[in-house]
């Protein structure tokens, strides 16, 4: 069927990439590689549940090209499915007739789902594996992603090598020393765009795996693309001690019928980031059994209710963040599958003057002389070292302190001593 005129002009996704082999502009039903009755079921829920729709409505719903929506209702006009409402120029507003009702409601009994159009396993697999990470991170690439944070050098020489490995990273070292924001700045090394299926089909089910709150969508994406696949920055899911076994596993919603995808599904061709770790309801150990194989083998395995088994990319760059020591949390069988162990240690006193120093500049506040050193004896002496949150913590005691006595905010050794006593309380031992 020739294109309609509903269709974008098509600008052409740039050669030599994946997307030009995997996510073209499908031009028929046939090249979307899923059944063709699947997709004239959502076509007819969704149609069902509008009352009145438009082609280009449903185009834009179901995430398909408009001159495949067309050729959809077409053949199902001719079935009788239909009745047009009304036409401005190339478009329809329709409704479904009585026979098209009732064919929608036996859909609807088997699947409420009426979502985008999902994109197949195999698509879906090689789509993910096309756009693994291949990190080429250089000294000044990896200083420009921490330039917020003020690091000892011997920290980047550490994370470097990590990130071009790309096999799972595990941060240890006392509380405070900045693993978390180490980990959460990891996204920044990469700069490019990678496509997400809004969902995916699976032996009959459809999983969901586009999800806003993990998924951001770069402005002005190749308009000639597969709409099935959203445009986005590399993922990252991050989590801590809400982790349990079920996210980890696929989830019915009861309403649709339709599945979600596990928490690693969405972070694929991205970070996952398990803060904490070792402090969540599931056992380290019974974590590291579920991960032992998509670790190994860049590979996973989901499984529905029917008992349904099947494997799905796992092209996941993970990174640990914990108090613990690793030897309490893993033997060394399981450790070997995360062979990047970083320790994050309290920091030396020139880079803890330097932070301190980038904290007054930044807050434009007045400083007494000889401040500086006071909060690095108090945090020394009651800390027990010198940890690179003590300077953003006593910044905003002091700063309350101020607020409350209707102030200016400054570094001073009388607010660095109450400070003190609220953050360390009455402790009189150096904290471990």
């Amino acid at each position: 069927m020739s294109t309609s005129v509903l269709s974008p002009v098509l600008s052409g996704i740039p050669s030599g990439t994946p997307r030009a082999e995997l996510f073209g502009h499908p031009p028929s039903v046939g090249d979307l590689n899923v059944r063709e009755t699947l997709v004239t079921s959502i076509f007819l829920k969704q149609a069902f549940q509008a009352g009145i729709c438009t082609l280009r409505e449903l185009s834009a719903s179901m995430k398909l090209p408009p001159e495949v929506v067309e050729s959809i209702f077409h053949r199902l006009k001719s079935q009788q499915f239909i009745e047009i409402r009304g036409v401005s120029g190339y478009d329809f507003a329709f409704t479904l007739s009585a026979a098209g009702k009732n064919a929608a409601l036996e859909r609807m009994q088997v699947s409420r789902y009426s979502g985008p159009v999902p994109v197949s396993l195999a698509d879906y697999d090689r789509a993910v594996r096309a756009q693994a990470v291949r990190a080429k991170v250089n000294r000044d690439q990896l200083s420009a992603a921490y330039c917020d944070l003020t690091l000892e050098p011997e920290l980047l020489n550490r994370l470097g090598p990590a990130l071009v490995s790309q096999n799972a990273m595990l941060l240890y070292g006392p509380s405070g020393t900045g693993k978390s924001s180490l980990a959460e700045r990891l996204l920044r090394i990469f700069s490019d765009t990678v496509a997400v299926p809004y969902a995916v089909e699976v032996d009959g089910n459809i999983i969901a795996v586009y999800d806003p709150s993990v998924h951001r969508v770069v402005p002005n994406p190749p308009i000639d693309a597969d709409p099935r696949w959203a445009f986005c920055k590399r993922p990252c899911v991050i989590v801590g001690g809400e982790l349990v076994q079920g996210m980890l596993e696929l989830q019915r919603d009861a309403e649709s019928g339709s599945w979600s995808a596990p928490l690693h599904m969405k972070a694929n061709n991205g970070v996952f980031v398990l803060d904490d770790f070792g402090r969540q309801m599931i056992a380290p150990r019974d974590l590291l059994n579920r991960w032992i194989v998509p670790l190994d083998r860049r590979m996973d395995y989901l499984a529905f209710t029917s008992g349904v088994k099947f494997a799905i990319p796992f092209e996941v760059f993970v990174v640990f963040s914990t108090n613990l020591a690793p030897q309490d949390l893993a033997d060394e069988a399981f450790l070997r599958r995360i062979p990047n162990r970083i320790l994050v240690n309290a920091v030396s006193q020139q880079v803890f003057d330097q932070i301190v120093e980038r904290r007054l500049a930044d807050s434009h506040w007045s400083f007494e002389p000889g401040a500086l050193g006071h909060l690095r004896q108090i945090c020394r002496e009651r800390g027990g070292d010198l940890r690179p949150c003590y300077p953003r913590d006593f910044f905003r005691i002091i700063e309350s302190i101020a607020v409350f006595e209707q102030r200016e905010p400054s570094l001073n050794h009388q607010d660095i001593d109450r400070a003190a006593e609220l953050y360390f309380g009455g402790e009189q031992q150096p904290r471990k």
